[in-house]
């Protein structure tokens, strides 16, 4: 069991190093703090020294350069344990939000794919910069130089109460009552900070699906009209804008305003002990010296400190996606045989929704070529999903060996299989990297041999760098068969004993469509294949086809013997071979 949080390291969600960083920053602030009052006392001497001849005395040059040489000293002190300040809040905030990124991003990892349904790519990327940003500014420029100008004006008053309880009175009532202001609104400003947040979420999302569809924007001529829906987010974003910055302005005025009358209230009080003969000048002098020095920084935090408010909304937010339960399972069971059962499963991506797949049972032979046919919207790609445990079913089992995937951890279970989508993702990086993506412990030697098996090195080796030639986003300088060859590779490196083919060549040219079949060739030698094809020519020589209508397994066997059932297959089948004779 591991060590119990503190409630303040559990309310900011941060790492045991971090809570740790955390509070050695709010040390260096306040010994930083302390370390202003050193010119601060030296200049008192100093102005004390120069008004010697005012009352009678004389200047001591011995004791100006004394004081110069302190003033030098004191300079040195304070810059030192500012350079503390800095790497003990900035660079600890920075790398603090270094690791807060990664364990988000290594969270959505794992999580299942149902999320990703709910959850829109703005709503996650928000999560993982804005959030975490906004924690970050507020580790590095409120947390800790707030506590520590409590501690050192709490410290300061207190000492100084022991010489003069009024002049310290006088020095510290405003601040309590100026931070009791802005936490008594609280509440407005959480319910601003939220609309606000959520306003900038909807903003963000009607701006990524502007900029997603500018293809569209541009082919159908579109005007502004069309897009109310981001410009209204757009002026609803700024207005909450307006109104939050506003809300947070009138309580922080107001403070401030409270906290700049204690200096008048400290000249006020020491005037008044003074001309009574209960209070010395230089005393007096000292108190205005603290006032101005702690003042200062308070004043410029009440300005960050709705950003706490702000902050919690960001934590929750960070909270309720890290509380999300990512897939689980044994990560060393090791699987040995690659036969795939579904027995009676049933499945829908929305608790509330109808059921994709109903009551399926079948069989995936061990070393055999499986083909899932049927319509649009039959459950085929959802099926394939469910194997590879993208999702987990409803009910039923999905087994691969004997083994349910769910006893799996999903990582585990990946290593076993290949994937060849319709829709290939590549990274903006080098064609190297993105095939070796495929293997990351795989050598030069191996990485180029997989190219060359996919077919790759017939359009690599055109390219200005080669292998080291950057794609761009998502490869957007290759065509779709070049595309969809670096996925073959990717595959062929990783060689899993499983490999599912999701209609890898659906869109692709009749020349593209030969390369890819050449390659899927050399990919699926040996392995247990599941195909899954709307060109149903392409797997007529299958050892199994099955046929899915409305997520229900209705048919299966060989095409021969599909054909001779004279069912739904078969109808689609005549139908795809009568429109090979079409023409425009």
């Amino acid at each position: 069991m591991g060590k119990k949080k503190s409630t303040v390291q559990d309310a900011l969600m941060l790492t045991d190093k971090g809570y740790r960083d955390l509070k050695k920053a709010i040390a260096a602030c306040t010994l930083t703090n302390f370390s202003m009052f050193i010119p601060a006392m030296v200049m008192l001497q100093v102005v004390m020294e120069l008004l010697k001849p005012f009352t009678g005395g004389s200047i001591s040059w011995t004791n100006m350069w004394i004081y110069f040489g302190l003033g030098i000293i004191g300079a040195v002190i304070v810059f030192l344990c500012n350079k503390n300040d800095y790497k003990k809040t900035y660079v600890a905030s920075y790398m603090e939000s270094e690791n807060t990124r990664i364990a988000l991003a290594e969270h959505i990892r794992k999580l299942p794919m149902s999320v990703f349904n709910s959850k829109n790519l703005s709503e996650l990327t928000t999560n993982l910069m804005g959030d975490v940003a906004t924690s970050e500014h507020v580790l590095s420029h409120v947390y800790p130089q707030i506590i520590s100008n409590v501690i050192t004006i709490t410290v300061v008053c207190s000492m100084f109460a022991f010489y003069d309880w009024r002049m310290a009175l006088a020095i510290f009532i405003s601040v309590p009552v100026a931070f009791l202001i802005i936490f008594a609104s609280r509440r407005i400003q959480e319910r601003l900070g939220k609309k606000h947040a959520q306003a900038k979420l909807e903003a963000s999302e009607q701006v990524q699906e502007y900029i997603e569809g500018i293809k569209v924007v541009k082919a159908c001529n579109l005007d502004s009209q069309q897009f109310q829906a981001l410009e209204k987010a757009l002026r609803t974003m700024k207005n909450l804008a307006i109104k939050f910055e506003f809300g947070s302005g009138v309580f922080v005025t107001g403070a401030q305003m409270l906290v700049q009358s204690g200096i008048g209230l400290t000249v006020f009080a020491g005037t008044s002990l003074l001309l009574n003969g209960k209070i010395e000048l230089v005393p007096m002098l000292l108190c205005l010296l603290i006032v101005t020095r702690i003042y200062g920084p308070i004043i410029t935090e009440l300005t960050l400190l709705p950003e706490l408010f702000y902050h919690q909304i960001a934590i929750r937010r960070m909270r309720t996606l890290m509380n999300i339960q990512p897939m689980e399972g044994d990560t060393e069971k090791p699987v040995k045989e690659y036969d795939i059962e579904l027995k009676n499963i049933s499945f829908r991506y929305n608790p509330q929704g109808e059921e994709t797949i109903k009551n399926v049972n079948v069989t995936i032979p061990a070393g055999a070529i499986t083909a899932l046919v049927g319509p649009s919207g039959s459950g085929k790609s959802t099926l394939s999903r469910l194997i590879a445990r993208f999702w987990d079913v409803n009910k039923g089992q999905v087994e691969i060996g004997g083994i349910d995937v769910k006893e799996l951890d999903p990582e585990h279970l990946m290593e076993y299989m290949s994937f060849v989508f319709q829709d290939v993702v590549l990274f903006n990086d080098t064609v190297y990297n993105n095939i070796k993506i495929g293997n990351m412990s795989a050598t030069e030697e191996q990485v180029l041999a997989a190219a060359k098996a996919a077919r790759c090195d017939e359009f690599i080796d055109k390219m200005p760098d080669g292998y080291q030639t950057v794609l761009g986003e998502n490869g957007s300088t290759l065509s779709g068969g070049e595309r969809q060859r670096l996925s073959i590779a990717r595959a062929l490196l990783k060689d899993a004993p499983i490999v599912l083919l999701d209609e890898a060549t659906a869109s692709l040219d009749p020349e593209s469509e030969s390369c890819i079949q050449q390659a899927i060739g050399r990919l699926i030698q040996g392995k247990t294949v599941l195909v899954i094809a709307h060109r149903l020519r392409t797997i007529a020589k299958a050892d199994k086809i099955i046929v899915l209508d409305d997520g229900k397994v209705i048919e299966q066997g060989t095409h021969s013997e599909l054909m001779e059932q004279n069912g739904l297959y078969k109808r689609l089948y005549t139908i795809q071979q009568e429109s090979l004779g079409w023409s425009v």
